[in-house]
């Protein structure tokens, strides 16, 4: 007997992808992610220093590692890096018959390289290298910000053939750096002989402009703004598949660097806890819902339309925020700095976080 059609299922008939916004230890312990699979239809998923400090600060499910790592003579990042590989190994087979059932296209996780590395081209160049070659999985994901920094080691990364989810992202000129640098990367693989077959996803933050201007904007664009950008940068990614830049990669080889749609619980508490993730249903994307979000969609979601490929009534819509005075590329540029400011200051609490963990071992009390 097929299961009931309910708003997750509709997206994955549209040809969208859907990956858990979250990852912990507990959640893999307990068969919760098993079930997201079997239940929800999750495919993937994506991790930031915030939702590592949040699991390992929250609980005590990371403490005997921690406490066996600072024995052997560890510390801060050097534990860290080993609790998040052991996590994202552990996801990344269970999304392996995703993985091999698509080609390559579906079944990732994702592990973000510290956030003091950001503006360090060459510096993240070499850690992204080195951090997939020891993860050792072939569907692992590193996260590279599309920041001016980001772009080169983006490209560079993906010439060495190091899969890359581009993120921090909040706008179509942003995106499309980040394409050109994963298109440069792959046509520089072609050039030099090499395999041309190296994924990407290009993640766009959204919500997040919608609490930029909740206070700036008009009644009546209330929580439209983010949806617009994201219409607007769908309608560029399109025309970039449809290119014949990218049908000459394509023809070549080429995997597409995909869509992914970041930042899509709802903030605002008026709103409807399932906003973005129903106007977001666009084919050959993915959408990355937290486990709220997750939850709400497959009990009240509902799918009443397919994102139109030239972006629909983007254009309108964000010309009646330009009228109300709000500045889209000031904006999207001031919410890159302070998205890579906020997983700083993540950063440097998780290595408080393990810091005082590890004093525990130090003392004698664990």
């Amino acid at each position: 007997m097929n299961a009931p059609e309910n708003g997750l299922t509709q997206l994955r008939k549209i040809g969208q992808s859907l990956w858990l916004d979250q990852i912990s230890r507990d959640l893999l312990d307990d068969g919760t992610l098993v079930r997201y699979i079997r239940d929800y239809g999750i495919s993937g998923l994506t991790s930031n220093p915030t939702i590592f400090d949040a699991a390992i600060g929250g609980g005590s499910a990371y403490d005997a590692d921690i406490a066996r790592l600072a024995r052997t003579g560890k510390s801060g990042e050097a534990i860290f890096l080993d609790l998040e590989i052991t996590d994202l190994r552990r996801a990344a087979d269970l999304f392996r018959p995703a993985h091999e059932g698509s080609r390559g296209a579906d079944g990732w996780v994702s592990l973000e390289l510290s956030p003091t590395l950001a503006a360090d081209t060459q510096g993240s160049i070499a850690a992204a290298e080195r951090i997939h070659r020891e993860a050792d999985r072939p569907n692992l994901f590193i996260k590279i910000p599309g920041t001016p920094q980001g772009v080169p080691a983006i490209e560079e990364s993906i010439f060495r053939g190091v899969p890359i989810n581009v993120t921090l992202l909040f706008s179509r000129e942003q995106y499309l750096a980040s394409a050109e640098a994963y298109l440069r990367g792959i046509e520089r693989r072609i050039a030099a002989g090499r395999d041309p077959r190296v994924a990407s996803v290009a993640s766009l933050f959204v919500s997040r402009w919608d609490k930029a201007v909740e206070k700036t904007a008009p009644a009546s664009l209330r929580n439209q703004l983010g949806i617009a950008i994201a219409q607007r940068t769908y309608g560029a990614y399109r025309e970039l598949l449809d290119s014949p830049r990218w049908r000459s990669l394509k023809e070549a080889g080429a995997m597409p660097q995909t869509m992914l749609w970041a930042s899509t619980g709802t903030k605002d508490p008026a709103a409807p806890d399932t906003l973005y993730v129903e106007a977001l249903a666009a084919p050959e994307t993915i959408d990355t819902l937290p486990e709220k979000t997750l939850k709400a969609m497959a009990d009240h979601g509902k799918v009443e339309k397919v994102m139109e490929r030239d972006g629909g009534n983007a254009e309108k819509l964000l010309a009646e925020f330009a009228e109300a005075g709000i500045r889209i590329d000031v904006i999207a540029e001031q919410l890159q700095v302070e998205g890579a400011t906020s997983f700083v200051k993540s950063w440097n609490g998780l290595m408080q976080r393990i810091a005082e963990k590890s004093a525990v071992v130090e003392w004698g009390q664990a």
